[in-house]
């Protein structure tokens, strides 16, 4: 078995020593372009856990926004750990509220304008938790993505439930190019290859590793060039930490379960996903 398939079951019983841990990853390389790392649920040991991912090998942290409220902590963690986290703005579509969403898009206006972030986002529709605001959560994805159209950044969607419609809408937009990521990708190989040809890379997390989600078929129909890794942490950690709290650390698992699908080592996994998410956030 193939050395780093092995972390799947000693990386977090510390049967490593530094030394050992160094070596293992020296040819490891990741990127985690989806984390949440200043909520928190990472109060009590950001520090420790952050050092648990670079350890791991992950080089880069890519850091979604969700509101107005909590910029300020996600600027301050970009700011304590440069070269290693990056900030995004945007407005999260759970939090486009009719009596808020246009202070809310003035704020990521003005964000966007003062520079520093890599890309808009977390962007996108829900219609999973709340189908009322559909028509206000299309119009702030809209006028998100025209601003990150303008301001020649990428995006990154989230689409819970919605999937087709905001491909339907880019789709009926698609005067501008536009690029990023459809974050926690679980759709199908046919809205898969529909994201690719608008421009954007699919996002591939914890879900990958769960059992019966049936992403593993759709995964192995998608060319490499065309996929990064993310975590979404704290959410949706993939087995065999599924309920638990999760963190960029955690990406090993997703990187190890690509590799098994695509039948490669999950070095080269690591190596194809991190060159891509370099080429998505302008980071070459």
């Amino acid at each position: 078995m193939h050395a780093m398939c092995d972390l799947n079951f000693k990386l977090y019983a510390n049967d490593f020593s530094d030394g050992e841990m160094k070596r293992l990853f020296l040819r490891m390389r990741l990127v985690d372009t989806h984390s949440h790392l200043y909520l928190p649920e990472f109060s009590e040991d950001r520090g420790d856990m952050l050092n648990r991912a670079f350890e791991a090998g992950v080089e880069r942290i890519y850091l979604p926004d969700i509101h107005q409220a909590t910029s300020a902590d996600l600027r301050k963690l970009a700011t304590d750990w440069p070269e290693r986290c990056f900030a995004m703005t945007g407005l999260h579509p759970c939090y486009v509220k009719p009596e808020t969403y246009r202070e809310e898009l003035a704020h990521v206006e003005f964000s966007a304008a003062s520079g520093g972030f890599c890309a808009i986002g977390e962007i996108g529709i829900d219609l999973y938790w709340d189908t009322s605001t559909r028509t206000i959560q299309e119009e702030a994805f809209l006028h998100q993505v025209q601003l990150a159209q303008n301001l020649h950044l990428p995006v990154a969607i989230h689409s819970r439930e919605a999937t087709d419609v905001i491909l339907d809408l880019l789709e009926a937009h698609a005067d501008k190019p536009v690029s990023g990521i459809l974050h926690c990708f679980t759709g199908s190989i046919e809205q898969a290859h529909r994201a690719i040809r608008l421009g954007l890379h699919l996002g591939i997390g914890g879900v990958l590793t769960y059992k019966n989600s049936g992403l593993d078929q759709v995964v192995s129909h998608i060319r490499p060039e065309h996929i990064v890794l993310e975590t979404d942490a704290p959410y949706l950690a993939p087995v065999p930490f599924r309920g638990k709290r999760n963190e960029s650390a955690y990406i090993i698992q997703i990187a190890n379960k690509l590799a098994e699908v695509w039948g490669k080592s999950p070095e080269e996994v690591g190596e194809i996903t991190t060159q891509n998410a370099l080429r998505v956030f302008q980071h070459e």
